[in-house]
C-alpha cells in the first residue's frame, strides 16, 4: 500500500517537472492587444460519487481584468487556496480576475451528473473559459476510485496512466485547450499515438496501419484523439472523433474536416467547397467528384506562381468568415479579373465551367438589374437570357424543340440544333448561335442580344447600360 502511493506521487512529481518548462515557454507569449492573452491551464478532475470536483489552476494571466465564463452546469464555484495568492485577484461575484501581478490563480466547482458516470458518453461544457482569452498549453489529471476501470479521452497527448490500490489514474497534457471529457468501461485502450493524432480501440493496430498513419497529411498539428465506435448521444467533440471504422482513409478525411471548421467560419457551405479548400491546403486529394472536378479545372488554369498566390489567400482566410463569394473575390485577386467560379457552381446542378465574369452593374433603361449575370466564353460576351427577355418583355421558356422567346408581337425559336432560328414563323440562317446553354443556363450572345431584341449597348467604367430603341 505504501509502495503504491509513494509510486503515485513520484509519477505526477516526475512529470509535472517535465512540464514546468514548457509552461514556462508559454508564459513569454501573452498577446500585447489589451483585449487578447494568451494563458496555460492545469485540471485537475476527481469523480466522486455522482459528480466531478474540479480544481482548474490559471498560469500566465495578464495584468489586466479578465472575465471568468463558468461552465452552465458549474455548482458550489469557488476559490481554491492552494498558496496564500491563489486567490488574490478573484472578485467577490466570482466573476472577474481583478488586474494584479499575481500570473497564477485557482478556482474549485463541481459539476453533478446525473446517475453518476456514464460508459460511452461525451460529456461536454466541463471547463471554465476566459473571456478574450486564448489557451496555449493543458495538462488535466483524472482520478477515480480503483473499482472503476475503463479509458478517459480528453482530445490531449495521454502522457501516462496507472491502476494503483485505491485510485486510478491518467494524466493528459499537451497544447491548446481541452473541452471535451468522454469515458468508456471495457478494454478501449491507447492503441496508436503520433505527433497529431491518437488512436483509440478494442484491439492493437497492425503494423501497415501505424506506417500509413505516421505519414498522413493534416492542416494543423493541433492534437486529437480518434475513437473507435459511436457515443450514445451520436455527437463529435472538439477534439475528440468518433469512426465507426478505423482507417487511415477515415481517419484523415475527418480530423482534417475537424480542424477546417475550427480555422474557418463556413458559412451555408455545402462539403464539396471544403472539399476544395482541404485538398489545396494539403496538397492532397480530398472529397467527392465534384469537389475533384472543380479542383482539375481550377489548378489546370493556374499557373505555378497562380497556386502559390491561390495557396496564401487560403491561408490568409483563417480565422475569417468563408461564403462562396468570399472564395470568388480571392480567386479573383489571383487571376485579376474577376471570377464567379463557386458561387455559380452552388447554383448549378451541373459543373459550372470556369469563367469570368463582368461585375459591372446591368441597367436596362435605367432601371438597375441584380439578377443579370454577363460573364466571358470562348470570346463571347453572354448574359443571363432569362432575366434579360423577361425584364425586355418576353417569355422565355425551354419547350420541345427548342428555346421559345415571345412577346405581343414577336416571337423567336431557338431549335436545339445550331445553324438557324424562326422568327415570326420565318426560318433565317445562322453562322453562330444566339443563345447557348453553359451548365444547363440559357444565355444571348451579346451582338444577337442587339440585332435581335433591338438592344442598343453603352459602357461605361462601372455599368452597362441596356437601351431598348423599340418598343417591345
Amino acid at each position: 500500500m505504501k509502495f503504491a502511493v509513494s509510486f503515485f506521487v513520484i509519477l505526477v512529481s516526475t512529470i509535472s517537472a517535465l512540464l514546468f518548462m514548457q509552461f514556462q515557454v508559454y508564459s513569454d507569449q501573452i498577446d500585447l492587444d489589451e483585449h487578447a492573452f494568451n494563458y496555460s491551464q492545469e485540471i485537475e478532475i476527481v469523480y466522486r460519487g455522482e459528480s466531478l470536483d474540479i480544481r482548474h489552476h490559471f498560469k500566465n494571466l495578464p495584468n489586466d481584468d479578465v472575465t471568468i465564463v463558468w461552465p452552465s452546469k458549474a455548482e458550489n464555484p469557488n476559490c481554491f487556496i492552494e498558496t496564500e495568492y491563489s486567490c488574490s485577484r478573484l472578485s467577490e461575484d466570482l466573476n472577474t480576475f481583478n488586474s494584479g501581478e499575481n500570473r497564477t490563480q485557482s478556482l474549485s466547482y463541481i459539476i453533478p451528473l446525473n446517475g453518476g458516470l456514464k460508459s460511452n458518453h461525451l460529456m461536454e461544457d466541463l471547463f471554465i473559459k476566459l473571456k478574450n482569452g486564448t489557451v496555449k498549453f493543458s495538462t488535466v489529471h483524472i482520478s477515480t476510485d480503483s473499482d472503476i476501470g475503463g479509458q478517459w479521452v480528453t482530445g490531449l497527448p495521454l502522457i501516462g496512466q496507472q491502476s494503483l490500490s485505491l485510485v486510478n489514474y491518467s494524466m493528459f497534457s499537451g497544447e491548446g485547450e481541452v473541452q471535451d471529457l468522454y469515458w468508456r468501461a471495457g478494454n478501449l485502450a491507447l492503441q496508436q499515438v503520433t505527433n497529431t493524432v491518437s488512436v483509440y480501440a478494442k484491439d492493437p493496430t497492425s503494423t501497415a496501419f501505424n506506417e500509413k498513419l505516421a505519414q498522413l497529411k493534416f492542416l494543423n498539428d493541433e492534437h486529437i484523439a480518434v475513437v473507435e465506435g459511436e457515443n450514445n448521444s451520436k455527437l463529435q467533440g472538439e477534439r475528440i472523433l468518433f469512426l465507426p471504422q478505423i482507417t487511415t482513409k477515415q481517419i484523415q478525411q475527418h480530423v482534417i474536416f475537424a480542424q477546417l471548421n475550427a480555422m474557418y467560419d463556413f458559412v451555408d457551405t455545402p462539403r464539396w467547397i471544403k472539399e476544395v479548400v482541404a485538398s489545396y491546403l494539403t496538397g492532397s486529394s480530398l472529397g467527392g467528384e465534384r469537389a475533384t472536378a472543380i479542383i482539375q479545372t481550377l489548378t489546370n488554369q493556374m499557373t505555378d506562381e497562380q497556386l502559390k498566390k491561390w495557396h496564401e489567400q487560403l491561408e490568409a482566410l483563417r480565422g475569417k468568415e468563408v461564403t462562396p463569394s468570399i472564395l470568388d473575390e480571392a480567386l479573383s485577386t489571383v487571376f485579376g479579373i474577376h471570377t464567379s467560379y463557386f458561387s455559380l457552381n452552388v447554383n448549378s446542378n451541373e459543373i459550372f465551367p470556369f469563367l469570368f465574369n463582368d461585375k459591372r452593374d446591368v441597367y436596362i433603361d435605367g432601371e438597375q438589374q441584380e439578377t443579370i449575370d454577363v460573364i466571358f466564353k470562348d470570346g463571347l460576351v453572354l448574359y443571363s437570357a432569362q432575366e434579360l427577355l423577361n425584364e425586355l418583355g418576353y417569355s422565355a421558356t425551354k419547350g420541345p424543340r427548342g428555346y421559345y422567346v415571345e412577346s405581343e408581337t414577336r416571337a423567336f425559336r431557338f431549335p436545339n440544333e445550331p445553324g438557324f432560328y424562326v422568327f415570326n414563323q420565318r426560318r433565317y440562317n445562322a453562322i453562330s448561335e444566339p443563345i447557348v446553354q453553359v451548365a444547363g443556363q440559357y444565355y444571348i450572345e451579346e451582338t444577337w442580344l442587339q440585332r435581335l431584341f433591338l438592344v442598343e449597348i453603352q459602357k461605361t467604367e462601372e455599368n452597362i447600360n441596356l437601351l431598348t430603341t423599340e418598343i417591345q
